[in-house]
């Protein structure tokens, strides 16, 4: 394993074989399969966008989730968290077998809608994401969070907030 120099998190990821590029045909249609999940996502979901080998890591996770087995569990506590979270595409743009997608995610934490920015890097292979690096500002999320002592519970046995007792 090596680590990565293009992931802020740490994340030790495995070499990746050449690239395989991504054609702009098949872009689109990630990013549009993207859209269709976040309209209402579901754990189910996941393997229809999700590699069995994906490494998905974030701001605020104690560690990456590695595989499909363990993204689904991260997402099913996330999504009991904030159960009617959804994302909105803003903008997108692809190079090589790398997609880059500006969203934004809103959801209700302790009874305030809650909306932040955030970009989502993507390795892409054979359709499906390998790898997920997210980037974003995590403020407003834990700005909500401390308004509403109602919601720590729920969003601490999500892992969500698990990056901030490393």
């Amino acid at each position: 394993m090596t680590r990565d120099p293009t992931m802020t998190s740490g994340v030790m990821a495995a070499p990746l074989e050449p690239m395989h590029a991504v054609t702009m045909h098949t872009a689109e249609d990630f990013v549009r399969g993207f859209e269709r999940f976040w309209a209402a996502p579901s754990v189910e979901a996941l393997g229809e966008h999700l590699h069995a080998d994906v490494v998905l890591a974030q701001p605020l996770l104690a560690r990456p989730a590695r595989g499909l087995a363990a993204a689904k569990a991260t997402f099913a506590k996330i999504f009991a968290a904030i159960p009617d979270l959804r994302g909105f595409v803003d903008r997108w743009s692809a190079s090589g077998d790398t997609i880059f997608i500006e969203l934004r995610l809103r959801g209700t934490v302790g009874g305030e809608v809650v909306e932040w920015p955030l970009v989502d890097r993507f390795i892409v292979r054979d359709g499906l994401a390998l790898e997920r690096a997210s980037y974003f500002d995590p403020t407003v999320l834990l700005a909500a969070v401390a308004r509403h002592p109602t919601s720590w519970w729920a969003l601490a046995r999500s892992g969500i907030l698990g990056g901030l007792l490393r």
